[in-house]
């Protein structure tokens, strides 16, 4: 045996070898304080070794020994002792089978035909498929290198229905709750389907990540236990032994079991009547085990969340998902797994410590079985560019991943360019990289960006940002813009919207809150009235996120409890951790930024917390120094507190996501080492006063402008509704109309542009005017720009008000029905008829509007009218109405309104067969939709889609 090889047989030889090593990486980790190392040194709380340490030190085993350690070793060993136990055992072991070369490709199953469009549970859809397809794989679960078994959807089924028949013998109920504390792997997916077909309530709990911490962690999450009101917990065998713990902490429970206890007793399973409606299962949110967040998520939550991901992504039976997220977190729970049960494509699954042990696996496991749709936090691809080698990559064949999501913590745009440039050699295409959004109060998927265009990544003047909350485009010579990559629009079916701190709805490109709405919003937190309700906006949901909008498309930009207001600017922490991370000497991803109230000048201080191995004072002063450089060039401002800290004093959540509040109150009690002040607080209170007046300053004159626009229009339209109602001629109530909205966009500042005249057909000549609809404020606008009197058509819901039907049928608005089919085909020909006799037609073709910038679908009864009246189309974009006043809100804000005519578009002669007709109105449409698109200044909602709304 060589000297990098030490013989087997000689146990004192092993073991020096081995401590040579750990002593290797401890001088690298701690230069200047190497603790005393013994074969039963504690690995954490002696040696100071954290997770990302104990997987270096792993590798350096196994290339020093020429082992192959199971994964869960880096988490599972206390000591050196295990460790060499480890490197004995994987010695002695007999070799394994591994993975086939990546190169190799698994035969693709056979694809779904269907997904269960009229399930209304999840215990419906597994129906479904284990019904149709049986024999089909669901699941295949990954071990390490092996394939450790897969799953039919019968098996599934079948498992799942003997472990229920074992948790209705332990009494569980309908609607009981039953908390799951299990690893990633077959006995947590048989659980989780076991719990639901009794119609009981899962409730995922992460397991911990080494048996010896069992205790401890129990103990901190003993309050989700007590606040579902769990019956009984599913966990490790080992978990077992502190039930009485346990139970002391959250009496309900009645019983700490495993998959083993629930074997199916001697009984037939009955499962109870479902509805939609039902609770599916709680949802505890990240950093939720001091003060729980159970968000509670119904069957129909799910499936209407799940449907709108998969239509926003094209989910179809060719893909293959593969994953190694938690299953107790929603991105894989229901991102990943449920998503993939919904519409019968394949999961390939592995545990989250194999792909933390090696992050190569998982690219090998989406090469190996080809692998379309995967999902990571940012973590997980700064983990691949760190972890795979050249040699490796040059294996690697990801040209079959179309959509690589990441989410779930905010998103880097050098991350993102990297990973691109870094897996291209690979095949990896850029535009599969998808920066997603959601969150666990809307299932999980919230904003999606439009499939296969890649990352978009917006640039931002900082000081534009920092001072008025605006996200102005930076300049290309910027040194230093701000970066937030797009996470795209809504999904389908859901909105979102801007507002400030009042709750009033912003215009594009204000940073504000963000709140959503849509058909998985949840009802609220389990056993929490108080939260819920200060969840909720009215028919809106609350974030708690910091964005804003730009074309329809969300940009995030942090938290709201995350940012500091300093001096009178918003500074956000992300960036600045970020940037802190790289300074060598500090640990990356262990960095807090935060403002804190200073009591003596009532200002916020700027603390930065640091995580450092470096105990040396004369390295620290250094570090120090570039901490406050760092700080004042990116920020322009330094800190007041820069703590260093050891590993691990940095909280953060279970899913590795930074506790900004948490480490606030950390600070703010003094439970930190003592705090290295910066400038002086009267320095930074004298700094404060023009920042805060500007902001100030802002908000009133966005008051005042609201108020007088009010005040203008109370004013103006008493007056104007009179004399329409008095004025016996209709040319005169047009041009008495028009003078009046000229008046009050000029009175309230609003410049109004109007482009194209010259291409509307001569006055006398009749046509059918087109015109997006985006706010109450078109119909006036479109008067002020247009020197002629139109014909409106009006939706019937406004004829029998006073006050609007009166004014429209002044101006000789003709009111149509909607959504009454026949009615709507009469009123159809009475319409066409107005138009032979020499009216020219105005329409709104989107038929309503709503909060949400974005070009709807439009209908067609304005073309069908153009076709058989024989009347030329004339396009009528109006760009930003929106802005100024948006739907559901009535506080006006400042902008500016567009109205640009396109050329006539003449139909063609009248053919005898309907259907060419109806072709020929179809074209009409989609030549005055494209006009349109080029000048509303929103995006298209309606891209990639065919259905037609019907005549009307």
């Amino acid at each position: 045996m060589t000297p990098d090889h030490p013989d087997p047989g000689n146990g004192d030889a092993l073991a020096d070898a081995l401590l040579d090593e750990v002593r290797g990486l401890l001088q690298e980790l701690r230069p200047q304080q190497l603790p005393e190392l013994r074969l039963d040194s504690d690995i954490d709380r002696e040696l100071g070794i954290d997770s990302l340490g104990r997987v270096e030190l792993v590798v350096r085993l196994e290339q020093r020994f020429a082992v192959r350690l199971p994964s869960e070793t880096f988490a599972r060993v206390d000591t050196p002792r295990d460790l060499l136990a480890a490197v004995l055992a994987a010695r002695q072991a007999p070799g394994v089978e591994p993975l086939a070369p990546v190169t190799a490709v698994v035969p693709p199953i056979e694809p779904a035909a269907d997904v269960p469009v009229q399930a209304l549970t999840l215990p419906e859809v597994l129906r479904w498929h284990a019904a149709r397809s049986p024999e089909r794989i669901h699941i295949r679960l990954l071990d390490g290198d092996q394939e450790l078994r897969s799953f039919s959807y019968r098996q599934l089924l079948d498992e799942a229905e003997a472990t229920a028949t074992g948790l209705q013998a332990h009494g569980v109920q309908p609607g009981d709750r039953v908390a799951l504390m299990l690893p990633t792997g077959a006995d947590y997916f048989v659980s989780f389907f076991a719990i639901l077909l009794c119609g009981a309530v899962p409730v995922p709990m992460y397991p911990p990540v080494r048996r010896s911490q069992l205790a401890e962690h129990l103990r901190r999450h003993a309050g989700i236990l007590l606040n579902s009101g769990a019956s009984l917990l599913i966990t490790v065998a080992e978990a077992r032994q502190l039930a009485r713990l346990l139970q002391a902490r959250a009496e309900q429970l009645r019983g700490v079991v495993t998959l083993a206890d629930l074997a199916a007793p001697d009984v037939t399973f009955g499962e109870p009547a479902m509805a939609g409606d039902d609770v599916a299962f709680l949802q505890y949110t990240s950093g939720s085990t001091g003060n729980p967040k159970g968000v509670i998520l119904s069957h129909a939550d799910l499936l209407a969340n799940i449907r709108a991901m998969g239509q926003a992504i094209e989910a179809g039976p060719d893909d293959v998902f593969v994953s190694w997220l938690p299953l107790y977190h929603d991105m894989g729970l229901i991102g990943a797994w449920l998503g993939s049960l919904y519409y019968g494509i394949p999961l390939v699954v592995m545990s989250p410590l194999d792909f933390i042990a090696r992050p190569l696996r998982w690219l090998q496991a989406i090469a190996r079985y080809r692998g379309t749709l995967s999902a990571s936090p940012n973590f997980g691809y700064e983990l691949c560019l760190k972890r795979v080698n050249d040699a490796q990559l040059a294996e690697l064949d990801l040209s079959s991943w179309r959509a690589a999501f990441n989410g779930a913590e905010p998103v880097s745009p050098q991350t993102l360019a990297r990973f691109a440039a870094r897996f291209a050699p690979a095949g990896l295409r850029p535009e599969a990289l998808m920066p997603v959004y959601g969150l666990a109060e809307a299932a999980v998927g919230l904003a999606f960006p439009p499939l296969g265009r890649g990352p978009l990544i917006d640039r931002v003047d900082r000081q534009a940002l920092s001072d008025r909350g605006e996200a102005q485009p930076a300049a290309g010579d910027d040194p230093q813009p701000l970066r937030f990559p797009s996470c795209g629009p809504a999904l389908p079916g859901y909105a979102l919207r801007i507002v400030d701190a009042d709750g009033q709805p912003l215009s594009e490109r204000r940073q504000g809150r963000v709140e959503f709405s849509g058909p998985s919003a949840t009802r609220g937190y389990f056993a929490n009235p108080e939260l819920s309700a200060r969840l909720r906006d009215g028919d809106w949901l609350d974030s708690g996120d910091l964005g804003y909008l730009a074309d329809g498309e969300l940009y995030l930009t942090g938290r709201v409890k995350d940012m500091i207001v300093r001096a009178g600017r918003n500074l956000y922490p992300q960036e600045l951790e970020d940037a802190v991370g790289d300074i060598p000497g500090i640990r990356k991803g262990c960095v807090v930024v935060f403002g804190s109230p200073d009591p003596a000048s009532g200002t916020e201080r700027l603390v930065v917390m640091a995580e450092s191995r470096l105990a040396d004072a004369v390295c620290q002063a250094g570090l120090r120094r570039r901490i406050l450089a760092v700080t004042t060039d990116l920020v322009g401002t330094p800190p007041e507190v820069i703590e260093l800290v050891p590993p691990h004093a940095v909280l953060k959540t279970s899913s590795g996501k930074i506790r900004r509040s948490a480490n606030r109150e950390a600070f703010e009690q003094g439970r930190v080492s003592a705090a290295r002040r910066g400038p002086g607080v009267l320095s930074l209170a004298l700094a404060s006063v023009p920042g805060l007046a500007r902001r100030g300053l802002l908000r009133l004159r966005e008051h005042a402008f609201a108020l007088w626009g009010w005040l203008v229009f109370w004013l103006l339209a008493p007056l104007t509704w009179l004399a329409v109602l008095l004025l016996p001629r209709r040319r005169w109530r047009f041009a008495l109309s028009g003078f009046m909205a000229r008046a009050l966009a000029g009175l309230t500042g609003t410049p109004l542009t109007v482009e194209g005249l010259d291409k509307l057909p001569a006055r006398g000549q009749p046509c059918v005017l087109v015109v997006n609809h985006a706010s109450y404020l078109d119909g006036p606008m479109l008067i002020a720009a247009l020197p002629r009197e139109l014909a409106f058509v009006a939706k019937e819901a406004l004829a029998p008000q006073f006050i609007a039907g009166t004014f429209l049928r002044r101006l000789g608005a003709e009111f149509v029905q909607r959504f009454d089919p026949r009615r709507g085909l009469d009123d159809l020909q009475r319409i066409r008829d107005i138009g032979l006799s020499g009216s020219s037609l105005v329409f709104f073709v989107e038929g309503t509007f709503s909060a949400i910038p974005g070009l709807r679908q439009f209908r067609m009864g304005a073309f069908v009218t153009a076709m058989e009246a024989q009347l030329p189309v004339v396009p009528v974009a109006i760009a930003g109405a929106r802005d100024i006043l948006r739907a559901g809100s009535w506080y006006p804000h400042r902008g500016r309104i567009t109205v640009t005519v396109g050329e006539a578009i003449v139909p063609p002669a009248a053919a005898p067969d309907p259907s060419d007709n109806w072709r020929a109105a179809l074209k009409l449409r989609d030549q005055a939709r494209a006009h349109i698109l080029a000048h509303c200044g929103e995006p298209d909602l309606a891209a990639g889609g065919d259905r037609q709304a019907p005549p009307g």
